[in-house]
């Protein structure tokens, strides 16, 4: 394996862990977005209002998108193995 093909790869795992990190992340965010607007509309402060709900829609998404992320990673392992 020379070095380019050795920065290509790590370029595709990256660019894979973003992918498949990207969307959970995001219902986190949007989830934290909506519990922050309504926490300054109410002036409630409570700190475990925010975290409770972003870890379930977090987890929700995890477990939904796991096929498909799964899918992926067995892709990648494959075009890693299969390399001539």
């Amino acid at each position: 394996m020379n070095p380019d093909q050795a920065i290509d790869f790590v370029r595709q795992a990256l660019l894979l862990v973003l992918l498949i990190a990207g969307p959970v992340l995001l219902i986190g965010l949007i989830v934290a977005l909506v519990v922050g607007l309504l926490q300054a509309a109410t002036n409630v402060t409570e700190q475990s209002l925010t975290f409770v709900p972003k870890v379930l829609a977090m987890a929700i998404a995890g477990a939904l998108l796991l096929p498909w992320m799964v899918s992926r990673l067995m892709d990648f392992a494959a075009q890693m193995f299969t390399w001539p």
